[in-house]
């Protein structure tokens, strides 16, 4: 299928609509989001993306201590965003800080399909939070928001999960997606052909498109990714 027919039938499908509510945006004004929703293959047998991986981590442990992970500008930007909207992030990490801990402390990056593996690896090389959805599984507009008290949320790996002053996607049924941890509602699987990424950018545009590009070539390389849209929310 020749990616201006993909690109129509996904126009004739649905429209992708993002918005930041008003109530987030006045606590975190300088708050980028990244889109990028891409057609994908997903595999689960990968070698050269995982040869590149492996290069790029090992670089990285060789490179950065632990105690200045925290310092980076795009971990210190979220980890003041966390503050401002009144989660704790020691207590609550951020995505991109665990795995570059993880990382550092030499144990690579978690192994999990191609276009996971993928936006893992650009987010620790520009320090974004990044989460990944199955597009097919979103229903309706997406919004980010800060979490409620009683507002359920099962994360990956990480069981119930306290989302209360939490930044966090909702679509028209649930919370869905947050800087620290993905749902399991909308998590990818070997059967996930639209794949929508969203780039948590506390400081602003810097570095942002420089990261969607990264993602794209990947995606692209690895993933046979034809981008169906692409896009900087913010004012």
């Amino acid at each position: 299928m020749s990616t201006s027919l993909k690109k129509a039938l996904y126009l004739n499908k649905k429209k992708l609509n993002i918005k930041i509510s008003p109530e987030f945006h006045d606590k975190c004004p300088e708050l980028k989001l990244g889109v990028l929703l891409l057609e994908v293959k997903t595999q689960i047998n990968y070698p050269d993306l995982l040869k590149l991986i492996e290069e790029e981590t090992n670089q990285i442990a060789q490179s950065l201590v632990i105690e200045n992970i925290s310092q980076m500008p795009a971990i210190s930007a979220a980890r003041k965003g966390y503050k401002a909207v009144g989660k704790d992030p020691a207590r609550y990490r951020l995505s991109a800080e665990a795995l570059l801990r993880r990382t550092v402390q030499g144990k690579g990056l978690y192994q999990i399909n191609n276009i996971v593996d993928a936006l893992n690896l650009v987010s620790i090389k520009s320090g974004i939070s990044i989460g990944g959805y199955d597009y097919n599984k979103i229903e309706g507009d997406i919004s980010l928001g800060i979490g409620q008290a009683t507002e359920p949320y099962q994360g990956i790996g990480k069981g119930d999960l306290n989302i209360e002053f939490m930044p966090i996607l909702r679509d028209q049924k649930s919370a869905f997606g947050s800087p620290t941890s993905d749902s399991k509602r909308t998590m990818v699987t070997e059967k996930t052909t639209q794949f929508l990424m969203i780039f948590f950018s506390f400081a602003g545009a810097n570095g942002l498109a420089k990261s969607m590009e990264h993602a794209e070539d990947l995606l692209s390389r690895f993933a046979n990714g034809v981008v169906l849209k692409k896009e900087i929310i913010g004012d």
